[in-house]
């Protein structure tokens, strides 16, 4: 199976710096608790967490590089995964075109890796560009959206402002399903500021937890 490589960013001295989602990822918001509950509960079914969760992974992997690559004008290379990760991918992928069926979407930048040297990180942002319209800046999520995302998205807001881009009005994430328990869930966020804020403060405490064992 193909799994998505973990990226790593650089400083303009070829120092690696962290990224947005490492740095998010110290801002514990109830994702831990919820995942543990599920993993007791997949447990007394008799199902390995661990292996189910990889195997969604590889699918949501899959689904977002279909939509990545439509944007970007590109086939996918499907070679490494299973026929049943492929067929789930393809449906979390048409979910997406349904979406986008009636918009027009013109993007700026599709998976655009960005860092700040200001603040030492870096990150790659899916989607920037004009959603009917409006300048959006979009992430696109598989296995739900939490609070943390939105964090997420201001930590590539900030970058844009960095780099001198034109701000975006518009913050959007979209929860595309794996499996037909899930729903396609669209939450916009306007409050950019306030998530950078939040974000700039987890970016000190990933520096103070060096060291902390």
């Amino acid at each position: 199976m193909k799994t998505k490589a973990h990226t790593r960013y650089r400083n303009k001295n070829g120092g690696i710096v962290p990224g947005v989602t490492t740095i998010v990822g110290k801002l514990d918001d109830g994702k831990s608790n919820a995942l543990a509950n599920k993993a007791n509960e997949l447990g007394l079914q008799d199902i390995v967490s661990s292996k189910l969760w990889g195997n969604m992974a590889e699918i949501g992997n899959l689904s977002h590089a279909m939509v990545m690559g439509h944007l970007k004008g590109i086939e996918t290379d499907t070679t490494d995964y299973s026929r049943e990760q492929i067929d789930k991918a393809e449906n979390s992928y048409l979910s997406w075109l349904e979406w986008g069926r009636d918009k027009t979407i013109i993007p700026i930048g599709i998976e655009l890796a960005l860092v700040s040297e200001e603040h030492q990180f870096g990150g790659c942002l899916d989607f920037f560009g004009n959603i009917d319209g409006h300048l959006t800046l979009a992430d696109y999520k598989t296995g739900g959206i939490y609070r943390e995302h939105y964090i997420q998205l201001c930590g590539y807001w900030g970058l844009l402002k960095e780099k001198g881009y034109t701000l975006p009005k518009k913050g959007l994430i979209l929860g595309i399903p794996r499996t037909p328990d899930e729903k396609f869930q669209e939450v916009y966020y306007t409050e950019f500021e306030r998530g950078w804020q939040i974000f700039l403060h987890l970016r000190e405490v990933y520096d103070l937890l060096k060291g902390v064992k």
